[in-house]
């Protein structure tokens, strides 16, 4: 499979809107897009990056951050953070996922950055397989308490 990974410079990009409903399905339009614009509005710290096959289908999807706050087993700040990853079904398995990760690192060390980190949920069997998949390493697990609902 031929594909062509290209940045996301307009945060009205149809294509770009189809992949995030794909991988956060369970968000309302207004949300991504507002997140969309968020992620345009800030170059410099945010990068979004799309994959779109030879007919011009987009098929993947990796959007990267500059993290200033400390994170487990970095040496230092900024961190590239790869926040989202997303490749269609009948795309997979093609390295996209990996040329994606490339592309995402290279930003973060164009950028300053010393360390790249990611993260999945703990539930997210498939996120964690990819994580493994793409040599990262898990120095920590996180936990993020919240106080419970009364109600």
């Amino acid at each position: 499979m031929r594909y062509t990974i290209c940045p996301c410079i307009r945060s009205d990009d149809d294509a770009w809107l189809t992949l995030r409903r794909a991988l956060f399905p369970q968000l309302a339009d207004s949300l991504l897009r507002a997140e969309m614009e968020r992620l345009v509005a800030q170059p410099a710290r945010h990068a979004p990056f799309l994959v779109i096959d030879e007919e011009g289908v987009p098929v993947g999807l990796a959007e990267v951050s500059l993290r200033v706050d400390p994170l487990p087993g970095s040496l230092g700040t900024p961190v590239g953070f790869l926040e989202a990853i997303y490749v269609a079904p009948h795309a997979r398995r093609h390295g996209i996922a990996r040329a994606l990760v490339t592309h995402a690192r290279a930003w973060g060390r164009a950028q300053g950055c010393q360390a790249f980190a990611s993260g999945a949920l703990l539930d997210n069997a498939d996120g964690l397989a990819l994580h493994r998949a793409l040599s990262f390493e898990e120095p920590a697990h996180i936990a993020c308490p919240c106080p419970r609902s009364t109600g």
